[in-house]
């Protein structure tokens, strides 16, 4: 009967306070958001400007060290700068706008070239020759090991990098060559002029160069330096090195382990995938070269000549089931006794 003399009151909401209420909260939203993407932009303009400002630094003291050095005992400390230089940029890529990557290695290219010039003005190049050694029994009558020649007046690259009197395998056709570098001598290697060939390298070496290679398989050990491309067509290159610059290659898979940004010019129907080589004293050689570390940058590819912010269309990621799995250089039949 209380109930029914004292009824309640329902209360009705008001619409307009409602939506009031909802414009309220999405003004608060939308302020938090755009603070965060503030923040966010600021971290990275001073994530750029430290390393900007670190990269200069040691930029310009290089070039001043390479215009003022007589000394050719100084030529291996600019050497060692240029190397730290290009692990700074390599553990800030991931962090760094695309094209401060792309300025600060051109500006290292820059740096190597003008030291290997400077070197040649301060140490005359002397020419190769091979120390004889004790030979053994050659099981496998396809590898060519002993079947390296030099070219005093090879061509240069088109990027600039030339190949000089390297030694290294020259103009062959349907052969399996095979090269030892440990206990060598040998700082740089040419692979040229190779048809339908497969070459097998291993023990460390400071660089090697590639230069019109069709239909070959290429496994190389680790390599201390960088590993420059050109011309190359369908083929299969398992390859781990600091820096690698491909050009001018056409439906090539290259299984890559390397610490900066591997960078392509003019390339279409290139893939890439990890490293994947083994062979009995690989872990040893990887931690010669510095490369122990898996870092994942064979899946971060720079395409010079694409300068549009979606994916290059000349370069993709191998799909798994499509990579060749672990290539172990003992299941090919080189074994580990060739020298």
């Amino acid at each position: 009967m209380e109930d029914q003399e004292n009824p309640k009151i329902l209360q009705i909401p008001d619409q307009n306070l409602q939506k009031k209420h909802q414009m309220m909260l999405e003004r608060l939203s939308n302020r938090h958001q755009t603070r965060l993407e503030t923040r966010k932009l600021d971290s990275t303009d001073s994530t750029t400007s430290t390393f900007l400002s670190r990269f200069n630094d040691s930029k310009n003291s290089i070039i001043s060290q390479l215009q003022t050095t007589t000394d050719p005992s100084r030529l291996t400390v600019i050497s060692d700068a240029i190397s730290t230089l290009e692990k700074l940029v390599a553990e800030n890529s991931y962090s760094l706008p695309s094209y401060e990557v792309r300025s600060s290695l051109r500006t290292i290219s820059d740096l190597k070239q003008n030291l290997e010039n400077l070197s040649a003005q301060l140490i005359p190049r002397k020419k190769f020759s091979f120390k004889s050694k004790p030979t053994r029994t050659q099981t496998q009558s396809q590898i060519l090991q002993n079947d390296v020649v030099s070219t005093p007046n090879e061509t240069e690259l088109k990027f600039n990098f030339p190949v000089r009197e390297s030694p290294g395998f020259r103009d062959k056709q349907n052969e399996v060559l095979f090269q030892d570098f440990k206990c060598s001598e040998i700082g740089e290697f040419t692979l040229s002029g190779l048809d339908s060939c497969e070459v097998r390298l291993v023990g460390c070496v400071n660089a090697l160069f590639f230069n019109k290679l069709k239909g070959c398989k290429v496994y190389a050990a680790p390599v201390t330096g960088s590993i420059l491309i050109e011309e190359v067509e369908d083929c299969v290159l398992v390859l781990a090195s600091h820096q690698i610059r491909i050009h001018f290659a056409k439906r090539c898979d290259f299984y890559l382990r390397v610490r900066s940004r591997p960078i392509i010019e003019d390339c279409n129907g290139v893939r890439f995938g990890p490293y994947c080589l083994n062979y009995e004293g690989i872990e040893e050689d990887l931690e010669a070269a510095g490369l122990i570390e898996e870092t994942g940058q064979w899946g971060n590819v720079d395409d010079f000549k694409w300068l549009r912010a979606v994916q290059s269309p000349n370069w993709s990621v191998l799909p798994e089931e499509e990579r060749v799995g672990t290539v172990d250089l003992a299941d090919l039949g080189c074994g580990n006794d060739a020298s």
